[in-house]
């Protein structure tokens, strides 16, 4: 027995000289998204004429990365008792509207006061209440990680979730339907629509209008070398947007290096006003895209622009509608017919309508087709 000591004393010896085991942490638990925080009562500037019991909601939901946040939205009711199994909804993904809190769409209402309401009436008449994000970011703490696809597609199904959760009178079933940046954020939603929302919602189908395709190249291409054609005052707003955006997705990223001193004031002004003051701004001061950049923007880190930007080519599980109007100049309306074409290519299940008109008429004007399509996706 005497011989075991010293074997006992060495393995003793041995294991006291072993570096410690970290203790395992225990898991943080994830805020569940979709869930209301608070309602409050709608400006009257916000409030879509014909509504009934229209209120703004704090919801909970993701930004970038992941990382927990709230969002807030607008939710619309028509008038009326439901009908069995509660109103169905139509998730509007709006334009852009800017990047200041004050310019969320559930407190100033839309940029485009006449043609919103009439479009958002003609749904609520059609029978469908409307439950209107405003993005994370855009009215609640933090910033907007402006045209991060995923994100909005999150914050659009969070809200969703969240207006199902809290109001009794609302279906499960949902399309979600967008303009401009709402177009863009419509198409994320209709690729993600049914993995974030689960067995919680029905996702049935998109339209998406003005739909801004392949920004990841038309911003990777600018830069001190950018040739001084004259650019719509849009698309050196959407430039300065993205690279907010891009900023806030990315803390790391040293934007200023990017900029020049003029590019580094007009980066700090798109956060402080709304899009419509932004546009009169850069246009009254003849801004030039390349005036602002001290760098070409093709040096950002590789496959960001693309990661963030590019919108889905594949992956569609239910029916897509583009709608795009052929004198469209806020956006590169050959690159929405290109896109449209790769997703045929694809064999994605896109219907694809073009009018003659612009930007802005392309709202009302793609009605007459897109609201036959959207009823035949809730059948």
């Amino acid at each position: 027995m005497s011989a075991s000591w010293p074997l006992t004393a060495t393995v003793l010896a041995t294991l006291a000289a072993l570096p410690a085991v970290p203790a395992v942490a225990a898991p943080v638990p994830v805020p569940e998204t979709g869930v209301v925080e608070s309602v409050e009562p709608l400006a009257p500037a916000a409030t879509l004429p014909g509504s009934v019991d229209s209120a703004r909601i704090i919801y909970t939901t993701t930004t970038a990365g992941g990382a927990p946040a709230t969002s807030s939205g607008a939710v619309y009711f028509p008038p009326g008792p439901p009908p069995p199994g509660g109103w169905p909804i139509i998730a509007w993904a709006h334009g852009t509207l800017g990047l200041a809190d004050q310019c969320a769409y559930s407190l100033r209402g839309p940029a485009e006061v006449e043609r919103d309401w009439a479009y958002l009436d003609t749904w609520l008449n059609q029978g469908y209440a409307v439950v209107a994000s405003d993005y994370a970011g855009l009215g609640t703490p933090g910033e907007q990680p402006y045209l991060n696809g995923k994100v909005e597609a999150a914050n659009i199904v969070d809200g969703v979730k969240a207006a199902t959760h809290h109001y009794p009178n609302l279906s499960r079933k949902w399309v979600v339907v967008g303009q401009s940046q709402g177009g863009e954020a419509a198409m994320f939603t209709a690729r993600y629509a049914t993995e974030f929302g689960g067995s919680e919602l029905d996702y049935r189908g998109a339209v998406g209008t003005g739909v801004p395709a392949y920004n990841e190249e038309l911003i990777g291409a600018a830069g001190p070398a950018f040739p001084p054609v004259k650019l719509s005052g849009y698309n050196t707003r959407a430039t300065l947007y993205v690279l907010n955006g891009l900023k806030t997705s990315h803390p790391d990223l040293d934007i200023d290096s990017y900029l020049t001193d003029a590019g580094r004031y007009w980066f700090t002004r798109a956060q402080q006003i709304c899009g419509d003051d932004m546009y009169t701004e850069l246009t009254d001061a003849g801004v030039s895209l390349k005036d602002l950049l001290a760098r070409p923007l093709s040096e950002l880190p590789p496959g960001m622009l693309h990661n963030d930007l590019a919108l889905p080519e594949t992956g569609f599980d239910k029916p897509v509608f583009i709608g795009q109007g052929l004198r469209d100049t806020n956006i590169i309306m050959p690159n929405t017919l290109r896109y449209a074409a790769t997703l045929t290519a694809n064999h994605q299940p896109l219907t694809l309508h073009t009018y003659s008109t612009d930007h802005n008429g392309t709202v009302l004007a793609s009605q007459a087709d897109s609201i036959p399509f959207v009823t035949k996706a809730f059948a």
